[in-house]
């Protein structure tokens, strides 16, 4: 499946969503309008796709972002990095987790802030489905690949995932970023592409807990049993 989406646009860059495979990944290309330098973040299925859209939008791919190194996040890397010069950037903590030999990555911390030609992109650290698991905050965007989900979040049961930093994780996202924020996820698993933080705060049953203990029993073992996507909002209960 490819839906090839403009999700964002301001005077200063550009990001353009692919939809790809068969796990609905969403593959992001992001832009600098002023050197047309661009970042795809978790390139994966069809990079045959990614690179038209690249060449269509007039920009040259310099840089590859990994949110995780999950194998539907990944599979692509290769490919673009066989047909550009493009630089792959992942956190350190994924980098020492993945232990896969990608020549020399750029390796980063939670907190750094990338540059892509005039775009600054800031590197969020935000573990839990992985250890080294990153978001992307780009002015009021937020690429959150398997970290947060529109109404949902990822999987903890997998190598490396970690139910109770996944609750502090979202915790400290609820509270620190801008209700504004707009989430854009690494899958399309929702009634809906994107949705703001605002709405994942109402409406999200994962950021509903106060509790670590009650959090890690809902995602461990209820949350697969008693809900399936496309994900809606669900209110908290009062």
């Amino acid at each position: 499946m490819s839906n090839n989406t403009n999700s964002k646009n301001s005077a200063l860059y550009h990001i353009d969503t692919l939809e790809l495979g068969p796990m609905e990944n969403f593959i992001y290309l992001i832009q600098d309008a002023a050197t047309k330098r661009a970042a795809v973040v978790d390139p994966a299925w069809d990079v045959d796709a990614i690179l038209q859209l690249a060449d269509k939008k007039g920009v040259q791919i310099t840089d590859i972002l990994l949110t995780h190194s999950h194998h539907d996040h990944i599979n692509g890397v290769a490919g673009v990095l066989e047909k550009t010069d493009a630089q792959l950037h992942l956190l350190k903590p994924e980098a020492q987790f993945w232990g896969q030999d990608v020549g020399k990555p750029g390796l980063h911390h939670g907190g750094d802030i990338f540059q892509l030609g005039e775009t600054d992109i800031e590197i969020l650290h935000t573990p839990g489905h992985t250890p080294g698991s990153a978001c992307y905050k780009i002015n009021n965007d937020l690429i959150t690949g398997d970290t947060l989900f529109v109404f949902g979040c990822g999987r903890c049961d997998l190598p490396g995932g970690d139910p109770e930093q996944m609750y502090t994780t979202l915790k400290k996202m609820g509270e620190e970023l801008p209700p504004s924020t707009l989430i854009l996820p690494g899958h399309n698993y929702a009634i809906k592409e994107t949705c703001s933080m605002h709405e994942e705060i109402e409406g999200n049953p994962f950021m509903h807990f106060d509790h670590a203990s009650d959090f890690v029993q809902y995602r461990m073992h209820d949350h697969d049993r008693t809900r399936h996507s496309p994900y809606t909002a669900i209110p908290k209960k009062k």
